[in-house]
């Protein structure tokens, strides 16, 4: 899944990434069950999903600003550092007994704080890794050996290793951050004078020079705001995806991980696909293409009835969200002047995760009332308006020759739309 072609940079940057997707998908689901076993008050386990939720929204342009301020390498190996740190003080206090729920909710909130920091120099350090052309293939390697990571190998063993022992699966999380943070200072320090002295304001100035920037660029703009649309779908369909594949596809209860694992397997092959595809449409039309993939196999999904078909069409449906994923990621790297990038990236995401509790509260409220499959044909109905939308209003830009950090997509397409 690295390609040597990416080189020596991109294989350490991609084994970090996957070493902490993997400890993370042990951690998740070990929270919940650890919670489980300390109170069985629905409100209180929610909180902890909450805690792990909140920081992006609270802190994610405030991450953006330091990714942007510090060496990013070093601020992402120090980031892993202390989030090893707070999982193996956890599987202390598990092995001690000394876990409260406090304990949970604040080990949540922490580490989902310090990932926001770590998701901005992330975005911001790929770019400076890997050729320009080689983006869009990057991003998907990236996002597939995170799935497989996650989806593949931690997620089913998170169940095991807690039974076996509850504190197994964070000590096991403290040594991915470790050995990730490791990883990440193996990468090629950039050399001594490249970065040129910038002038820096307040926080809140640089906040809003991101900000700014991201609105002026008409193109990103534009896909940040239909990834926002999707993402109010896509959460809605998730959170009743079991009761949906259950209830209407027929899926056995026992097989249901097999179910999931489908989508999780298209989610591979997006991934693996979304290089070829930007490198055949370029990246802009394959945008496009994407969405319109997607509600078809949105339209297949809220149709079906019966599990073999369903999972076929949420298989190609998870494949289109991961190409997604990535291809946008690679437009924002590539369009983006380097010194804006982890704020800029950091905009994007807040903007485009601000509609997924809505999406889901929605969701369970309208199949509380009238059940799940107006929720499936509603998720469908929205991708149709966001394909519709895409195809007026997103247009490859023509590149000009500037570096200068500009205020509209006119001044910023260093490289042709891909």
């Amino acid at each position: 899944m690295t390609s040597s072609a990416l080189g020596r940079d991109f294989r350490l940057l991609w084994s970090a990434s996957v070493s902490s997707r993997f400890g993370d998908s042990l951690r998740t689901p070990a929270l919940a069950l650890l919670a489980v076993t300390l109170t069985r008050d629905p409100r209180i386990i929610a909180a902890v999903t909450v805690a792990g939720q909140l920081p992006p929204l609270l802190f994610g342009l405030l991450g953006g600003v330091y990714a942007d301020r510090w060496d990013r390498r070093r601020t992402m190996a120090v980031v892993d550092g202390v989030r090893a740190a707070v999982v193996a003080a956890l599987a202390v206090a598990v092995v001690l007994d000394r876990a409260a729920v406090v304990t949970l909710l604040v080990a949540a909130f922490l580490l989902a704080a310090l990932g926001t920091l770590f998701d901005s120099a992330s975005f911001a350090l790929l770019p400076t890794v890997v050729p320009p052309a080689t983006l869009p293939r990057a991003n998907g390697r990236l996002q597939a050996g995170s799935a497989v990571a996650g989806g593949f190998l931690g997620a089913p063993a998170a169940g095991v290793l807690f039974a076996t022992a509850p504190a197994l699966p964070f000590a096991l999380d403290a040594v991915t951050f470790a050995v990730a943070a490791l990883l990440v200072l193996a990468l090629t320090p950039p050399p001594v004078g490249a970065a040129p002295a910038i002038r820096r304001g307040s926080v809140w100035s640089e906040i809003v020079e991101g900000m700014r920037w991201l609105r002026g660029h008409r193109t990103l703009w534009r896909v940040t705001l239909l990834a926002a649309a999707c993402n109010l779908a896509i959460s809605g369909l998730m959170a009743v995806l079991v009761l949906y594949a259950l209830d209407v596809l027929r899926v056995p209860p026992a097989g249901y991980g097999l179910f999931a694992a489908g989508a999780i397997l298209g989610g591979v092959v997006g991934a693996l696909g979304a290089g070829r595809l930007a490198a055949r449409l370029g990246t802009v039309p394959a945008l496009r293409a994407v969405l319109a993939a997607q509600t078809v196999a949105l339209v297949g999904f809220a149709l079906a009835r019966q599990p073999v078909p369903g999972g076929i069409a949420l298989a190609v449906f998870a494949a289109g969200s991961v190409v997604w994923n990535s291809l946008s990621a690679s437009y924002g790297q590539r369009h983006v002047p380097g010194g804006l990038l982890g704020r800029v990236g950091a905009a994007q995401r807040m903007v485009a995760v601000l509609t997924a509790p809505v999406g889901a509260a929605l969701a369970g409220l309208a199949a509380a009332a009238y059940g799940t499959v107006p929720v499936a044909g509603a998720a469908a109905g929205t991708f149709a308006l966001v394909t519709l939308a895409a195809w007026r209003t997103l247009r490859p830009v023509s590149p000009v020759p500037t570096a200068a950090a500009p205020t509209s997509d006119r001044t910023v397409a260093r490289h042709p739309s891909r």
